[in-house]
């Protein structure tokens, strides 16, 4: 099972082979309320049935470009998700062979792969519509845990981005009867869920449903109540209350298929529509790299840029470019081709912080498409305890001390998840001056277990040629000196993107970016080395290299000197 990043090798334990009853056990664990099978009595399923309309009226748009190498793949009767990879006989349904796991059953049954499918031409999208057929036939009165909230209106909004080939005129009664049953049992149980991405995507699959299938029925209704969701979900400069550039990105690309399918329809879009599109269009170019995707932060991965493309592409205007995103928590440092952005905010608060990681003052680190520094990264299609493992402050290029998370972690009794909280006492402080940034951040979340503070001091050159950095553990001048002398012991690390080879010499690891370009880092400090780590934000677990830097902290210094102050920094190398 999926440990504490940080330590060697040993503390890897995700990929092992695991019986039915350690898969169950972790799918409770970290799951939660979410993972439970759904339950239906039975005047809730006599609310299911009703009139079932002949066609769609209008499409949801599909702005997503297609995936083709897992469409491809699909093709070929290989089903990869994550880690676990299962190979069928040809045309074969997924769900008649047994799964390697219920996150993969769960993965499953959102559809987020049928759109790739569609994508391979005539024979592609017979596949799709029989597969479809095949589901409704297995599960489509009512199963369990494949109706569960979440899965079920990811499932619905993909078979309605899908619409035009799996709802003709011509289809089989069955899909369109199914379709409309998940949809009125989605809209019964939306007001008491708490998940926030069910709420978010229900309250878009209402608005969806009004326009394409109920002539307009009720539409105020549902656009209001995503009002509501964007209120709550949308931070006032545009990022996403999880803090997450991902689940940006997909919200971002809701808005702009129902704005899409609203003007298609001739309905008036509500101003909201065009006040969030515009910050969160904003928001997502602030986290796009140089390689077209994301940021890895919190629980996002780094995405598709033809995806980033699709979304940005569609902005009625250029976005507005910052630096500074002061309530998504984020700094930016540009200058030339590098590119430096720090997490420098705390955990949203419940139930938004069920997925949040505790990754105060790491930061992305990139040279033009080259990325250099990240973090062990995220994915959904990863099993789930990879991902709860990757949350913690050793996953992060930032500082652990004690082996504590700069956060806590709390179950949050309505999900039964640990939410992180905090850290507390953070801020960031910038100053631009003669063409370079000096960027001074600090936290106190281990103030209260170890009376020190984290600060962590930033520069860039004007060229862009080199980042400095220092790493300090100071202990308020508020605060009492501590009693026990004990030294403390800590590590900074700095994770490596797999695209990175790392070389240690005498005195400097030199890094080798796959694009031919390359950068010393440099310390004082002698405890450090390379070891290895873990990136899941391309969709399954690499082992690239990660610096680390390990000492003893004295728990009454001021972080002016050493142990308690080091000192290091990235150097671009000319290449000849």
């Amino acid at each position: 099972m999926g440990r504490a990043v940080g330590g060697g090798d040993s503390e890897f334990r995700a990929d092992r082979t695991r019986s039915s009853a350690d898969d169950a056990a972790i799918w409770r664990r970290f799951r939660g309320i979410a993972g439970e099978d759904a339950r239906i009595g039975a005047l809730q399923r006599l609310k299911l049935t009703g009139p079932v309309p002949t066609s769609f009226t209008y499409a949801l748009p599909d702005l997503i470009p297609a995936d083709t190498w897992r469409g491809e793949a699909l093709m070929r009767d290989t089903w990869r998700i994550g880690m676990e990879r299962l190979i069928l006989e040809r045309a074969q349904p997924p769900w008649s062979a047994p799964l390697p796991s219920r996150h993969f059953a769960d993965r499953l049954h959102r559809f987020d792969w049928l759109s790739d499918l569609v994508s391979q031409g005539t024979v592609g999208q017979e596949r799709a519509a029989g597969f479809v057929d095949s589901w409704i036939q297995s599960f489509g009165t009512f199963n369990g845990f494949a109706w569960r909230a979440e899965p079920t209106a990811h499932r619905l909004w993909n078979w309605m981005r899908c619409s035009e080939v799996l709802f003709t005129e011509d289809c089989p009664p069955e899909r369109m009867e199914c379709l409309m049953r998940q949809l009125r049992y989605l809209s019964e149980i939306l007001d008491q869920t708490t998940n926030p991405r069910t709420r978010w995507m229900g309250s878009c699959l209402m608005v969806a449903r009004a326009v394409c299938l109920d002539g307009a029925h009720r539409l105020d209704e549902a656009l209001d109540r995503l009002d509501g969701e964007c209120t709550a979900q949308i931070l006032p400069d545009g990022g996403h209350v999880s803090r997450s550039p991902a689940r940006l990105l997909n919200s971002l690309l809701n808005l702009l298929a129902l704005q899409e399918v609203l003007q298609k329809a001739g309905h008036i879009v509500p101003d909201y529509f065009g006040k969030w599109i515009a910050r969160m269009g904003a928001m997502l170019a602030f986290f796009q790299t140089e390689d077209g995707a994301l940021n890895p932060f919190n629980d996002g991965d780094e995405g598709r840029p033809e995806v980033v493309a699709a979304a940005l592409d569609r902005l009625a205007a250029p976005p507005r470019r910052f630096t500074v995103a002061p309530k998504s928590g984020f700094q930016k440092l540009q200058k030339g081709s590098l590119r430096l952005v720090l997490d420098c905010g705390e955990a949203p608060p419940p139930p938004f912080g069920d997925y949040a990681h505790a990754g105060a003052l790491g930061f992305e680190l990139s040279d033009g498409p080259a990325r250099l520094v990240t973090s062990c990264g995220y994915s959904a299609e990863v099993n789930v305890d990879w991902q709860a493992a990757v949350r913690r402050t050793g996953a992060h290029s930032t500082l652990v001390l004690a082996g504590r998370d700069s956060s806590n972690f709390v179950t949050n009794e309505e999900t039964r998840l640990l939410a992180a909280m905090g850290p507390e006492g953070i801020s960031s402080k910038r100053l631009e001056e003669s063409d370079e940034i000096w960027l001074d951040a600090q936290h106190g979340g281990y103030k209260t277990a170890c009376g020190l503070l984290h600060r962590r001091r930033l520069f860039m050159s004007g060229d862009g040629s080199r980042l400095t950095g220092e790493d300090s553990l100071v202990r308020p001048i508020s605060q009492a000196p501590s009693d026990d002398n004990k030294f403390i012991n800590f590590e900074i690390r700095f994770h490596l993107h797999p695209t990175v080879t790392a070389m240690m010499g005498r005195d400097a690891i030199r890094l080798i970016c796959d694009n031919g370009a390359i950068w010393r880092f440099k310390t004082s400090h002698e405890g450090t080395r390379l070891e290895r780590t873990v990136y899941l934000a391309r969709g399954n677990v690499e082992r690239p290299e990660q610096i680390v830097m390990a000492g003893y902290a004295d728990p009454n210094s001021d972080g002016s000197e050493p142990p308690n102050c080091i000192r290091w920094a990235f150097l671009q190398e000319k290449v000849a």
